[in-house]
């Protein structure tokens, strides 16, 4: 059986840590940025980790072998 390519897009969006917790961007840094305060934008920016259900999901996307 061949090998299965990785979902492109989920590994664009998304970064396993070595303890395989699943890194992500926060959403709504794309536009209508001026009605942001500077506050709010800066932790826009951060990144979080995934909660354990969503990143059982995102972790089959990255590792399909």
């Amino acid at each position: 059986m061949p090998k299965l390519k990785t979902n492109r897009s989920a590994s664009k969006r998304y970064r396993i840590t070595k303890n395989n917790k699943v890194i992500r961007k926060k959403a709504f840094k794309n536009h209508i940025l001026e009605k942001k305060s500077p506050k709010q934008k800066h932790g826009l920016s951060k990144k979080v980790v995934c909660k354990k259900g969503d990143a059982k999901v995102i972790i089959k996307y990255l590792l399909q072998k």
